[in-house]
């Protein structure tokens, strides 16, 4: 019996063998490096979005400034007048507000008027009347130039009456200009904004493909659109396969070396781990990644590794990219909120030297105070919203649950924001009640669910000039809940607004919130109240259909016991025909306009410079009548001293006066026993209210 040897079938195995696991190592080996090139590709193309997004970002506060000031009545008197000691006071001291390095200001005519330059542009008049010939059509646009200095971005727009925001229904009344130059400074700005390297080529200068580095061009054109230069974006490429390819080269040739014992443990332990690699780096797979951690050896723990880089690696981009948002959000609110307090502050100041440095007749007189007093009251609408997101992001409000009849609450709301829906307004205010009622009055907040209906129900008449506006609710038994809809066919809110609607740090932009300002707080605490309250809100809008807003919070119904009846506090008798009043005040100018606004009243007046003293004069006086106790004085507070009061003398009406307006510090004063409260500033209207009612 002849035996066949083995040897040529074994060496044709390993032969065979050598050759398809060589075939296979060539593949791995074309995968990574097209895996790279892809990885490559994609980073340049994600790169070049994000350089355009971070430039957009960063000029909208230059054009949202821009187009706040030349919609401006008295600008478009300076193009006439040419007052340059309204330009120093007004415009000039805006250099720094726009971040540019020149101001400039042309007539109607297109020629010069003024400027505000920095040292670092000493040209005089370099804007082209091609570029103005350019805004003429646009309104607003942004370009760039070419100057002895070098090369300048240009951000300009026509000058039109307050009442033309489009600028499209007035005459161009002239221009004005912020210009930035490209210099190291404003490069370095960008870099920290971009996080990139950055530096300006030539028209025609070609940019080499660097393995390790993305790169992305920005064209910068004139007002023709020719191209005058480039910025090229640079930013280093970390994602290279140079030693995972040197690995592989050292696996064949250990292969080679063992192949013929090897051959089963080299395909367990090292092809299928490989192809795992490969999996994890070409597409980051987590099923491959958890895999790799149960293998043996190193490959468990390039799993570990794999998985540790790629959380680290995510964790670093929500991070960075939340951070760089945050900061740009911040930087866009606080630009808006100096605007938005200035803005009043500009009007009270303006209106007020006027009062006191011109004649005027009592018509005038009588107008510019009404200017100061609505100035005023936008001033501590804006204050109050600041001072609640302080608080909401303090954790400091909680909810005040009480008993309230639902019905009562609405009809109350509805009659109350209908009366200043202006008659002139073509505008439909509906109310849709639940077609099931509530079975017993609800607990809840009564003070915040109010101002989040009311928060709603204003944005949506302030921001429909004509049609309707819907304002219904629900009562859901089955899930336990009250569902409310406010609903307009106003302007409408984009699609790529929504998610930044119930933002702090970001308000949706457009021409009509222009007009209207404000922080645009009013939704993000409406937010933060629903919430507390242990509801949600969300939003359904269209533009140029209008806007949907549903929130729902939770259906708890009050206990039905009978209600305990508390005993009502009598007042005490009026002890004198001309009433006693005093006055716990320590601010001399307060005790000074409280004189002021009762001095055509028959009233004696006395004040109390501290708690202490008003105890003291209470306590040995029974000629008082009525007590306004300010809140915060020293000594003894109000709270304090009218605890003392109560003692000797319960029945004294106290009514507190106080700077603090928040629903919670309302409680808090009812809860000490004050009769009633007047918040500062004082309305005088309020004031007799309260005197003629205690």
């Amino acid at each position: 019996m002849t035996i066949k040897k083995t040897s040529p079938k074994i060496f044709f195995l390993i032969v065979s063998s050598s050759v398809v696991f060589l075939m296979l190592y060539a593949v791995l080996l074309y995968y990574i490096n097209k895996t790279e090139k892809d990885a490559y590709r994609n980073s340049v193309e994600l790169f070049e979005s994000k350089i355009n997004q971070l430039l957009l970002l960063e000029s909208k506060p230059i054009l949202t400034a821009l187009k706040n000031d030349t919609n401006w009545d008295e600008f478009v008197d300076f193009t006439i007048t040419k007052n340059q000691s309204w330009y120093d006071e007004t415009i000039s001291n805006e250099l720094e507000i726009y971040g540019a390095d020149y101001l400039g200001v042309y007539d109607k005519n297109k020629k010069f008027i003024t400027r505000t330059p920095t040292p670092v542009i000493k040209t005089v008049d370099f804007i082209p009347k091609q570029a103005m010939e350019v805004l003429d059509k646009k309104g607003v646009a942004k370009f760039y130039i070419k100057i002895p200095e070098g090369i300048v971005e240009v951000t300009g727009a026509t000058i039109h009456p307050s009442d033309d925001p489009f600028k499209k229904k007035t005459k161009v009344s002239g221009y004005f200009f912020a210009v930035r130059l490209i210099n190291s400074k404003f490069l370095i700005n960008l870099e920290k904004i971009t996080s990139s390297n950055i530096k300006i080529i030539g028209d025609n200068e070609a940019v080499a493909e660097q393995r390790h580095m993305v790169s992305s061009v920005f064209p910068l054109k004139n007002s023709r659109g020719k191209l005058i230069g480039r910025l090229l974006f640079e930013r280093k490429f970390d994602v290279y396969f140079e030693n995972t390819t040197r690995i592989l080269y050292v696996i064949i040739a250990v292969f080679l070396l063992y192949l013929g014992v090897s051959i089963y443990y080299t395909r367990k332990l090292v092809y299928r781990p490989l192809f795992l690699v490969r999996k994890a780096l070409q597409k980051g797979s987590k099923s491959a990644i958890a895999e790799l951690k149960k293998s043996s050896g190193e490959f468990s723990y390039i799993g570990n590794l794999f998985e540790e880089n790629n959380n680290q690696k995510i964790d670093l981009i929500k991070a960075k990219i939340k951070a760089e948002e945050g900061d740009l959000l911040k930087a866009s609110f606080l630009a808006n909120l100096s605007h938005e307090i200035r803005t009043p502050m500009n009007a009270i100041n303006g209106f007020t030297e006027l009062i006191l440095n011109t004649e005027l007749n009592e018509k005038e007189r009588i107008e510019y105070l009404n200017v100061i007093q609505q100035n005023g009251k936008n001033l501590v609408s804006i204050i109050d919203d600041l001072i609640e997101m302080s608080k909401i992001d303090a954790n400091q409000i909680a909810p005040n649950f009480t008993e309230i009849n639902l019905e009562s609450c609405i009809d109350e709301l509805y009659k109350t924001i209908k009366v200043t829906i202006p008659p002139s307004k073509p505008l439909k205010f509906k109310l849709i009640k639940s077609s099931i009622p509530a079975a017993n009055n609800i607990v809840t907040d009564e003070i915040k669910l109010k101002q989040v209906i009311i928060n709603l129900l204003t944005n949506a008449i302030k921001y429909t000039d004509e049609g309707m506006v819907r304002f219904k609710y629900e009562i859901d038994e089955l899930q336990n809940l009250i569902h409310f809809a406010i609903q307009d066919t106003g302007l409408g809110i984009e699609e790529g607004q929504h998610q930044h609607v119930f933002d702090r740090f970001k308000r949706v932009e457009n021409d009509k919130s222009i007009i209207v300002g404000g922080l645009g707080l009013g939704l993000s605490i409406s937010k933060a109240y629903i919430e507390i309250l242990g509801g949600s809100i969300r939003l359904e809008s269209k533009i140029g259909e209008g806007s949907s807003f549903y929130f729902s919070i939770p259906l708890k119904y009050a206990k039905d016991e009978p209600v305990e009846v508390k005993s009502i506090r009598e007042k005490e008798l009026t002890k004198s025909e001309n009433k006693v009043i005093l006055i716990a005040e320590d601010d001399n100018i307060n005790f000074l306009l409280f004189q002021k606004m009762m001095k055509d009243k028959a009233y004696q007046i006395i004040r109390a410079v501290n708690g202490q003293e008003a105890v003291d004069i209470c306590s040995h006086n029974a000629a008082i009548d009525l007590v306004l106790m300010d809140i915060k004085m020293p000594v003894l507070n109000g709270f304090e001293a009218i605890e003392q009061i109560r003692v000797f003398r319960p029945q004294l009406p106290v009514i507190a006066q106080t700077a603090y307006s928040s629903s919670e510090d309302k409680v808090k004063i009812e809860q000490a026993g004050f009769d009633d409260y007047i918040t500062k500033p004082l309305s005088r209207e309020r004031l007799f209210e309260l005197m003629d009612k205690y």
